[in-house]
């Protein structure tokens, strides 16, 4: 029987998503933001956690509804016959992303949810199951936009990003999906070398040779959601599991360097621990003495941004790494993942094409220079081609970034919702919350008013306004101190958005 999925992934890897599920055989796929829905049966949901590279999580949905008000959504969640998933004895978690005017804060959404679970159990049997949130044998999520309510249960468990191959890490690793989706965009297959020049911890080489020897990226994995479901199909999914029929041989090689040496261990451990040693080749050296390698090669690489990394001249690295391609790379390509507009300026090439991806919370780009020898009009006259028909078309796109800047908006809008008092806000309509902020501001001018008369009393007597009334009277609306009880809610310091969650930062 085939029912409806969506795999969510990171802005900007929807399109490499949605290809790898049409070579899985998914039917029925649409693109959508950050997730790509698809439909398929019991094995295509098996497959999709096993074998994808740029999928985050497989969610099912169970139950879509309209809810305004937190009493509806309890109604709703109610209706669904949750004996059907969750077995005597067993644990559940709940997890929600919301954007709604109506539901300010996901941890509200979250134990609505879960009171109404717990209820209906209780009502019928007498008996409550018990909450795990560290490791739970059902993991329930809820999608909130506006009105519009999907419950989903969540088959993959721990983020798919987590292959389980990453024994050590450096500072500020790259997400494994993030790595892949990068080296799917540029084409790359394993038809050539592979270069990172600095590696760090080596996640896009090995997962360059995941996909150069197109080995699913969930044979490291311990365990997935969906194993722990009532019908689960112990067999078949030991048949994925051991199927290596899609494997390939890879003829080139993979190289990763960093200058420092802990990088260079750490790399290494990781490659051994995916047993990729054979394709893969880590080595301590500086990119400044980077040579003209003698095979074909692409490179791919995520320097440094000055953010969560920083280098002892930030600019001097990107002019070293512009000045290396230009001289050292010829006859191949170079794709450069970065964040600062003045560092891509310091490489001093012009790229074929400019992506805009997320890495974490930090608005990156990838760009991709094509290196040439010689002169570019004699490149072009010998059939060179620095820009694709394709990437002419994107490069044209004038509203590419702008969907990036209002995602980034969406997020720190969410961490401002989220940051008010939870009890003040709690589930108000965005109408009576205009009417109560209104009736606050004129209680606030009536009491200035009246401050004001009284101060201007005093100085007919004689008195004088302090400096301390002039301020309180000067006080804004809408700070912090307005809304009394503290914090509220902010997500593990991350920010929750549509179909993302808090482990895929």
């Amino acid at each position: 029987m085939e029912f409806k999925m969506i795999a969510k992934t990171f802005m900007g890897l929807e399109e490499v998503l949605a290809q790898e599920l049409t070579e899985l055989g998914a039917k029925n796929i649409e693109k959508g933001n950050r997730m790509v829905s698809f439909t398929g049966d019991k094995e295509m949901m098996y497959r999709a956690n096993f074998q994808l590279h740029t999928a985050i999580r497989i969610l099912k949905p169970i139950a879509t509804f309209k809810a305004s008000s937190a009493e509806e959504m309890y109604d709703k969640v109610q209706e669904i016959d949750w004996s059907e998933y969750i077995g005597k004895g067993k644990t559940f978690s709940v997890d929600s992303v919301v954007y709604s005017e109506n539901f300010r804060n996901s941890r509200f959404v979250t134990y609505k949810v879960k009171d109404a679970i717990v209820d209906q159990f209780r009502e019928k049997t007498g008996e409550r199951p018990n909450i795990s949130v560290a490791n739970p044998d059902i993991r329930i999520n809820i999608h909130i936009s506006e009105n519009e309510a999907t419950v989903a249960l969540d088959s993959s468990g721990e983020s798919l990003h987590r292959r389980g191959y990453r024994q050590e890490s450096v500072e500020a690793p790259l997400n494994e999906v993030l790595a892949a989706g990068i080296i799917l965009m540029t084409g790359w297959r394993g038809e050539t070398d592979f270069i990172d020049p600095m590696c760090g911890s080596g996640t896009l080489v090995v997962e360059a040779a995941l996909i150069a020897r197109n080995i699913s990226p969930g044979v490291f994995r311990k365990e997935f959601a969906f194993e722990k479901w009532p019908d689960f199909d112990a067999d078949l999914f030991d048949e994925i599991y051991n199927d290596d029929s899609r494997e390939r041989e890879f003829e080139h090689k993979i190289y990763g360097y960093d200058i420092d040496m802990k990088a260079v261990n750490t790399a290494a451990l990781n490659v051994r621990a995916a047993g990729l040693s054979k394709d893969v080749i880590i080595e301590q050296a500086d990119f400044a003495d980077f040579k003209q390698p003698k095979e074909k090669a692409i490179m791919v690489t995520n320097p440094p941004y000055g953010e969560r990394i920083s280098t002892p001249n930030l600019l001097a690295t990107y002019k070293m790494i512009g000045d290396k391609l230009k001289n050292c790379f010829k006859d191949n390509e170079a794709w450069v993942l970065s964040y600062r507009q003045e560092c891509f300026e310091q490489i001093r090439l012009k790229p074929s094409i400019k992506i805009p991806l997320y890495n974490g919370s930090l608005e990156c780009e990838l760009r991709k220079y094509c290196l040439f020898n010689g002169r570019f009009s004699d490149f072009r006259a010998e059939g060179g081609i620095v820009k694709t028909e394709e990437e002419k078309k994107k490069m044209a796109e004038k509203h590419r970034f702008k969907k990036n800047r209002e995602f980034k908006q969406r997020l720190d809008e969410q961490e401002e919702n989220e940051e008010q008092d939870i009890r003040s806000f709690k589930f108000l309509s965005l109408e009576r919350r205009r009417e109560a902020e209104k009736q606050e501001r004129e209680h606030r001018e009536r009491k200035n008013f009246k401050r004001e008369d009284r101060d201007n009393g005093d100085r007919k007597k004689g008195g004088k306004k302090s400096d301390r009334d002039e301020r309180k009277s000067r006080k804004p609306f809408g700070k912090r101190d307005d809304f009394k009880g503290g914090k509220g809610g902010k997500r593990n310091g991350k920010f929750g958005n549509d179909f993302l969650d808090d482990d895929e930062d």
